[in-house]
């Protein structure tokens, strides 16, 4: 009788159970009660999110292309990403690579309407771009900016944007680590650069970084994937250096800097000649730098090249690079006084310089 009675299970394993059984296995399970409140930081997480969600947008980057054959017009996706909407005025916030090449651009609202874009400026350096479009104010709900320079390891981050085109997708992780430095597009370094291991994928490009409180932190940037997609390692461009960048951006259009009113012999030269330090190239008439008696390079009778000034430290921080001095202005603002330390031969001297805008 046991045999019989495994063999008929044996028999019957994996097949339906017909449609005339009416045991417990052919019903629906029981639902189990959910707990009386959800927990604080679920909650916490979900009112963020609800929150932060009126200002995420989503962004399309389209080139205008002529079909060979028939002459006709047509708008070829380049690309897609996230951004967050800055001001009442309409200015929308993402990177540069974003909506770079672009022949038009549409960004799409929380309420799923969309809006034709105008660029109104781009730092290429530091991969952020700001849009504009026309809508009512009612339409739009800008982030609450926050704060990086405080940040801590550990804490809580939130990061929204639309990932392989799913829109307003939220990951959450914690701040991996702070001080990192990144290359923009333009092969620049950014600074102070933002690490965490919330779930950053293409589309997120261009959104916010949260912190636990709903505060932008940070605008998500690049990846570490061999693969190109997630792999725990994501950067973002810290909020400090966003709320500095955009209103110069909405104002006119470009980063205005500061300088000195030269021109700099490139780092390749400078290593070729075995020089530590940024080799001072031409100096403009009348510029702060020509003010401050700072001498250029210039070219010999017999074509050998004099080298005058190599600027080697700048308001006490050591140049060694040009980007290692521009990092360094980036701290300084026009009209204010730094001091300079150059090498002419083999003495070394401090010179007094007031800071211009250049391009």
């Amino acid at each position: 009788m046991l045999l019989s009675t495994v063999a008929v299970m044996a028999v019957e394993w994996g097949k339906p159970l017909g449609g005339t059984y009416d045991g417990v296995e052919g019903r629906p399970r029981p639902v189990t009660p959910a707990p009386a409140e959800l927990g604080p930081d679920e909650r916490a997480t979900m009112a963020v999110f609800e929150r932060a969600t009126k200002s995420v947008v989503f962004i399309a980057n389209t080139a205008i292309q002529r079909d060979f054959w028939s002459f006709d017009i047509m708008e070829v996706p380049q690309g897609s990403g996230s951004g967050f909407i800055w001001n009442k005025q309409g200015h929308i916030v993402t990177n540069f690579h974003v909506i770079y090449g672009a022949d038009s651009i549409k960004v799409t609202l929380a309420d799923r309407s969309e809006h034709q874009a105008k660029v109104v400026g781009v730092d290429p350096d530091h991969d952020i771009a700001v849009l504009q479009i026309q809508v009512s104010e009612s339409l739009l709900e800008p982030l609450a900016v926050g704060t990086s320079h405080d940040l801590r390891v550990g804490q809580k981050v939130l990061a929204i944007g639309n990932p392989f085109g799913l829109d307003h997708t939220l990951t959450t992780g914690v701040v991996s680590a702070l001080g990192r430095t990144i290359k923009s597009m333009s092969n620049r370094t950014i600074e102070g650069v933002v690490q965490t291991d919330a779930a950053i994928n293409p589309g997120n490009s261009g959104g916010p970084l949260l912190d636990s409180s709903g505060r932008l932190i940070g605008v998500n940037t690049q990846i570490v994937s061999p693969s190109g997609a997630y792999a725990g390692i994501g950067f973002a461009v810290p909020v400090d250096t966003v709320n500095r960048i955009v209103p110069e951006l909405i104002k006119h259009g470009k980063l205005i800097r500061p300088g000195f009113g030269v021109s700099l012999v490139p780092d390749a030269l400078a290593q070729r000649w075995g020089i530590k330090g940024v080799i001072v190239g031409k100096v403009i008439r009348g510029g702060p730098a020509d003010v401050a008696g700072l001498k250029g390079a210039r070219q010999t009778a017999d074509g050998r090249i004099e080298i005058g000034d190599v600027i080697v430290a700048v308001a006490g921080k050591p140049v060694a690079t040009i980007d290692d001095l521009m990092n360094v202005m980036e701290a300084h603002k026009v009209g204010e006084q730094v001091t300079v330390e150059v090498l002419r031969g083999n003495k070394r001297r401090s010179v007094p310089v007031t800071l211009q805008a250049v391009n």
